[in-house]
């Protein structure tokens, strides 16, 4: 168990951090609002409990009030091999927290997964976490840490469409799973795991990325909600399933790593 160092959230500072050369422009009220809008005060009075890992995740649950019903742990491998988890995405935030613990538990700690670069501000997850930032130079050193990552003898846990899911013609769904995984998993033989998450965000949440999409803004607006979005999940049930094993060696040439990935996008939906 790692010693618990009380932690809090600098909201200001990883902002104006962020903000390199501009950040001098923002008002501190628009902070003041911004804390208040993401429950900061709420997230603090976690964060200073000091978990970190595994543990962190757990606890987490515990303090929303979270309820996980879990299906298919037995199709969980204990015969020490590596393995790479690949799930939908449905709510941004309690999936990879609530994932983390579940996987996290089933294999002594031992469970890496990308993280947004600004949730690594959060000490108790970063332990877990390989930091996503497409900007300078993490993002020179993304392709080394996740090579790093897989080549290591922790268990990988991969949302491969990037971002959470979106609303379709009515229906909460991923966008196409990116094909890294398969490639990777591959190259450092590891058989899949696909795992189906059930769960949606708030009606605001998908219009605010429809408006978005439809503005064809780059800046993703609905990534700010997803603090509140996670406050909103207090109480609430999630039903998760594993499914089987897939071994690494069946991805074979007939299709292409693109057309493997979405293949198995269908086997986790279909959980």
């Amino acid at each position: 168990m790692t010693e618990r160092q009380p932690q809090i959230l600098d909201l200001e500072q990883v902002i104006r951090s962020k903000a390199g050369s501009k950040a001098k422009y923002i008002p501190k009220f628009l902070i003041r609002w911004f804390g208040n809008f993401m429950h900061l005060d709420y997230i603090n009075g976690y964060l200073k409990e000091g978990y970190v890992g595994v543990e962190f995740c757990e606890n987490c649950l515990k303090y929303l009030g979270v309820d996980i019903e879990v299906n298919g742990l037995e199709n969980l491998p204990k015969d020490g091999r590596r393995l790479t988890f690949v799930s939908n995405h449905p709510l941004g935030a309690i999936d990879g927290v609530t994932l983390g613990a579940i996987i996290g538990r089933q294999y002594d700690g031992k469970v890496k997964y990308l993280l947004n670069d600004l949730l690594m501000n959060l000490k108790g997850m970063a332990p877990l976490g390989i930091p996503v930032n497409k900007l300078g130079s993490q993002a020179r050193n993304l392709s080394k840490l996740v090579n790093e990552a897989y080549d290591s003898d922790n268990q990988m846990l991969i949302f491969p469409a990037g971002l959470c899911s979106r609303k379709t013609d009515g229906v909460i769904t991923d966008l196409a799973w990116g094909k890294s995984f398969v490639k990777k998993s591959r190259e450092t033989g590891r058989d899949i795991i696909p795992i189906h998450f059930e769960g949606e965000n708030s009606k605001r949440f998908y219009r605010i990325a429809n408006l978005q999409k439809a503005l064809g803004l780059k800046f993703n607006f609905a990534m700010m909600l997803l603090p509140d979005e996670m406050y909103r999940s207090t109480g609430r049930k999630y039903r998760i399933t594993f499914g089987k094993p897939i071994p690494i060696e069946t991805l074979d040439s007939s299709k292409s790593d693109n057309e493997w990935a979405q293949e198995i996008r269908k086997i986790a939906y279909g959980l």
